[in-house]
C-alpha cells in the first residue's frame, strides 16, 4: 500500500510512439499542431487534478497506510499516468521541432558565404547581411546574466535583444510564458537563440547562440539570465 499514491508508470523516456507517429518525420506545422494538442490536454488533465484537490506529489493513503476514502484513487493515478507519459513526449516533440529550427539555419548557412563559422572559442556565430530580411522582431530583452551560468556559457550578455528563443518569436511568446515553456521542455538539450547585439554607436550585430538549459550549475534557474519583455 506504501506506493498507492505513485503513479503507474515512472518518470523517464516514454514507453510509446508519439500519438500520431514518428514526430521526426512531420512536417514543422504538423509538429507545431501536435505541441498545441499536447499543451491542450496536459492542461486538461491538470484540471482533473485540481478537481480532486490533489497534485502529482499529493498522497494518496492515509498515516496508517489505507487508502484515502475521500478520494477516487483510480482516476487519480490514471490521470497521473498519462501526464507522465504526455511529459516525456513533450521533451520529445520539442527536440523535434528544435531539429527542424536547426536544420532551418543551416539551409541558410549552406546559401550564404557571408556567415562565419563558429569555434570552441566564440560560440556566437554572426549571420549575413543577406539573411537580414528573414530576421524576427525583437521580444525580449536580456537584463543580466549570471557568471558560470549556462546563458554565459552560451555567450548571452546583458543588452541583447532576443529575435527567436528556440521556436518562439514575438508572435507567440505569450508574455515569455512560451520561453519557460521551451526552456523547460528542452532541458540538457540545445536551444537556438537569435539575438541582436548593438556593439558601437550606429553597430549591430545579429548572433545565432546555443543555449542548454541545466540544473545544478551553482545558481538558480536553469538559465541563469534575467530577460524582459520589449
Amino acid at each position: 500500500m506504501e506506493n498507492l499514491h505513485a503513479p503507474t508508470v515512472p518518470s523517464g523516456p516514454s514507453s510509446r510512439p508519439l500519438t500520431n507517429g514518428n514526430a521526426k518525420q512531420l512536417s514543422f506545422a504538423e509538429l507545431q499542431q501536435k505541441k498545441d494538442n499536447m499543451e491542450a490536454e496536459l492542461k486538461a488533465l491538470g484540471g482533473v487534478l485540481d478537481s480532486h484537490g490533489v497534485n502529482m506529489e499529493t498522497p494518496l493513503i492515509t498515516r496508517d497506510g489505507f487508502p484515502r476514502a475521500d478520494l477516487d484513487i483510480a482516476q487519480i493515478r490514471t490521470t497521473r499516468s498519462r501526464i507522465i507519459h504526455l511529459k516525456n513526449d513533450y521533451k520529445d516533440l520539442m527536440n523535434a521541432l528544435e531539429k527542424h529550427i536547426h536544420e532551418h539555419f543551416a539551409s541558410l548557412q549552406d546559401t550564404s558565404d557571408a556567415i562565419s563559422t563558429p569555434t570552441p572559442a566564440n560560440p556566437a556565430t554572426m549571420m549575413g547581411d543577406t539573411i537580414l530580411e528573414t530576421l524576427e522582431v525583437p521580444f525580449a530583452k536580456v537584463n543580466s546574466v549570471v557568471a558560470d551560468s549556462p546563458a554565459e556559457a552560451a555567450g548571452l550578455k546583458a543588452g541583447d535583444e532576443i529575435r527567436n528563443f528556440g521556436y518562439v518569436n514575438k508572435s507567440n511568446h505569450d508574455g515569455l510564458k512560451k520561453v519557460a515553456e521551451c526552456v523547460q521542455g528542452n532541458e540538457e538539450h540545445r536551444v537556438l537563440v537569435k539575438i541582436s547585439r548593438r556593439t558601437d554607436p550606429g553597430t549591430q550585430q545579429e548572433l545565432q547562440l546555443y543555449l542548454t538549459p541545466r540544473r545544478n550549475w551553482g545558481g538558480r534557474g536553469l538559465l541563469g539570465c534575467h530577460i524582459l519583455p520589449i
